[in-house]
């Protein structure tokens, strides 16, 4: 079974330098029916002006990813790392036990466009942790990529959590196809461009739950596009 999530259903978060787009219940924004999906907690779709950013402030018990689409994330933390996070990027951060962080706008002049996600841990007080890994357009194009997984298999990042989390990049009428596992169920969010799952139309933002499902095809279209496919226990 799909369930689609529109991109136009989704919360909204707007101030003077950002812009936020949310597939399930952050903030000051509450939907009892959209409340995350297995351990997916968090998906938002943010948009950061020039010299802005998220200041200084604290997180815990929790595995968050950054994946940036456009422009550069600069991310500080109290366990003295830092780096700037580019398109081809995937960072994660283990709050754990307790970490404070900020993320900025990299430059003041060009907007930063990236997702941040947020993965229920397998266990709380975990010690807090950072990985950040790249991976080149041509390791995402036309496959399925690892760029995430509970035991940082294939080069991907480590997740503390049972989820093996992929990235793709489609041309026009390019097709990749992901077949679950028993008592596995899937997400999938369309980051950047069209496509389409099973033959249903996605657009740019747009989300789908899969359950009691074999397997999911998906297949560019228009100028093609880049998704996410979480694979969920």
């Amino acid at each position: 079974m799909i369930t689609l999530r529109p991109a136009a259903e989704r919360g909204h978060t707007s101030t003077s330098w950002l812009d936020s787009r949310h597939s399930f219940s952050f903030g000051e924004y509450f939907d009892q029916t959209h409340m995350g999906f297995r351990v997916l907690r968090v998906i938002n779709d943010d948009r950061v002006a020039a010299g802005g950013g998220f200041p200084t402030h604290g997180h815990a018990d929790m595995e968050i990813l950054s994946y940036v689409l456009q422009g550069g994330l600069a991310h500080r933390d109290s366990m003295g790392t830092g780096s700037v996070i580019r398109p081809g990027d995937v960072q994660r951060m283990s709050a754990g036990t307790g970490v404070r962080h900020s993320e900025q706008n990299a430059s003041r002049e060009e907007p930063v466009h990236f997702l941040q996600i947020w993965i229920t841990p397998e266990r709380r007080g975990l010690p807090p942790g950072y990985e950040q890994k790249r991976y080149e357009p041509e390791t995402k194009r036309g496959r399925l990529c690892l760029v995430g997984s509970n035991d940082g298999r294939d080069g991907s990042v480590t997740i503390h959590q049972d989820v093996s989390l992929y990235a793709t990049v489609l041309g026009p009428g390019e097709r990749v196809e992901h077949r679950l596992g028993q008592e596995r169920c899937a997400w999938i969010q369309v980051a950047a461009g069209t496509a389409e799952l099973d033959g249903r139309p996605l657009a740019e933002g747009d989300g789908a739950a899969i359950v009691s499902q074999g397997a999911v095809s998906l297949t560019g279209t228009g100028q093609g596009a880049e998704l996410l496919v979480f694979d969920l226990a």
